[in-house]
């Protein structure tokens, strides 16, 4: 079962887009002029003093931590304007602005039957020692999926904007003369590195999605080898859980794990991002062919790692550790120094699905019916804890993680049926019947 699923994620993994999770131009500062309430105009590139008279009509930054809005420097050090006080009066924007969205919209790999609108959120001032650390954008509505930051040009130093995504980092500076565009899905992790002198000046928009990001179609050859693998996978019996056990029915649905991270606000078809669009694209048409259920769903993921400290030298045969406090020092005090070595236990639980049936629910999902693209180790897991050594036990990792799966499934389980000892008939057969159909007219 295992090699027909890494078949089935080696196809979709196939199907992926050539976008991008960050996207990143400079343009003339010339096509914006804007204006802040209790401030007036502000002249580009911003000047040190500008950018002082700006933080003395700002407020403290505060962000978002699940349904609250907190105020911590130790968090957020920066200076916030709302966007409802500031005023953009250059009919040009409007027009460079809709231009570089539908550059963002290819680049960020979203197809053209959709596109962005922007709404401008907020002006934010860094001063020298200011950071915001590492975060995800909060949703601002449910079809929100990017933020999109303008730079505006002005003299500072430090205060790089690093973005990462399933371990990729890309890390954006601003330009003392242009306008820098800086555009990147909401689940991107990204920080701003403290600024050392001058002041970096940002606004920030919110971009939304209109029209569906799945209407991507791929080549037909590529379609009809994914749909002839799913066919065999849903005709293929179970294997056996344990030495003795009996004949299996074939599995009955197939979960998928989706590359990107959605809350369930923003889970919907049309709005998933990136290569995540296009294969969900493939696979609502292959529902289609076989006459399938398909729905969006959102898991917890849990692993258990064994692992082993990151830092030890050999000494005379045998290994030493640092110190805790040198540990932290060389993680940046986070604490994370365990490299991890052998997959020990896994499970994954459904928690939510778009869809009106709650079958989709009823289970924990086996290994035997999950495929990825990306494993969730390579992704940012949203709790971790190390259990050290404890002699017959332990020095293992324990990791979270928030995943969205495709899930998909037969409407009717009497195609995948043992009959009176022939082969199974499923959906394969369901796909010859549905091709000759078309074919000739007749059933």
């Amino acid at each position: 079962m295992r090699p027909l699923l890494e078949e089935i994620s080696g196809l979709l993994a196939r199907m992926g887009t050539a976008g991008s999770f960050v996207s990143h131009e400079a343009i003339p500062a010339e096509n914006l002029r804007l204006e802040v309430e209790d401030f007036g105009r502000i002249r580009l590139p911003v000047s040190a003093a500008t950018a002082r008279k700006l933080c003395q009509v700002a407020r403290p930054a505060r962000y978002g931590l699940k349904d609250e809005t907190r105020l911590d420097r130790g968090v957020r050090d920066t200076w916030e304007i709302p966007g409802s006080r500031i005023t953009v009066d250059d009919p040009r924007w409007e027009g460079r602005l809709a231009t570089e969205l539908e550059r963002i919209r290819r680049e960020l790999g979203l197809p053209a039957g959709c596109r962005f609108k922007a709404r401008l959120q907020n002006l934010l001032i860094y001063a020298a020692g200011q950071f915001f650390v590492t975060h995800q954008d909060s949703e601002r509505a449910d079809d929100m999926i990017a933020t999109l930051i303008v730079g505006l040009p002005s003299h500072f130093s430090g205060g790089a904007l690093v973005i990462e995504h399933q371990g990729e980092k890309k890390l954006v500076g601003s330009s003392a003369r242009d306008l820098t565009l800086i555009a990147f899905y909401a689940d991107c992790y990204h920080e701003v590195r403290p600024v050392k002198e001058g002041y970096r000046v940002v606004l920030t928009y919110n971009l939304y999605v209109e029209g569906d990001t799945t209407v991507a179609e791929a080549p037909a050859t590529r379609t009809d080898a994914l749909a002839g693998c799913i066919g065999r996978f849903f005709e293929t019996p179970s294997p056996p859980r344990w030495s003795g056990d009996g004949v299996r029915s074939p599995p009955d649905r197939l979960v998928y794990l989706l590359d990107h991270q959605y809350t369930r606000r923003g889970l919907a078809w049309e709005r998933l991002k990136n290569s995540d669009a296009a294969r969900a694209g493939v696979l609502r048409e292959i529902a289609r062919r076989f006459d399938c259920e398909i729905d969006l769903a959102l898991a917890d993921v849990h692993e258990t790692w064994a692992s082993e400290d990151e830092y030890w030298e050999e000494r005379y045969g045998r290994r030493w550790g640092y110190d805790d406090e040198e540990d932290d020092e060389r993680e940046g005090g986070s604490g994370e120094s365990h490299r991890l070595t052998e997959l020990i236990e896994s499970d994954i639980e459904l928690r939510h699905a778009t869809g009106r049936r709650p079958r989709a629910l009823a289970a924990a999902v086996s290994l035997d019916e999950l495929c990825y693209t990306k494993p969730s180790v390579e992704l940012e897991p949203f709790e971790s804890e190390h259990e050290g050594y404890m002699g017959n036990y332990g020095n293992t990792v324990d990791r979270w993680y928030h995943r969205a799966p495709i899930v998909l499934w037969p409407r009717d389980r009497t195609f995948v049926i043992r009959a009176r000892g022939s082969p199974y008939w499923g959906i394969g057969e369901v796909a010859k019947r549905l091709r000759r159909k078309a074919r000739t007219g007749k059933p």
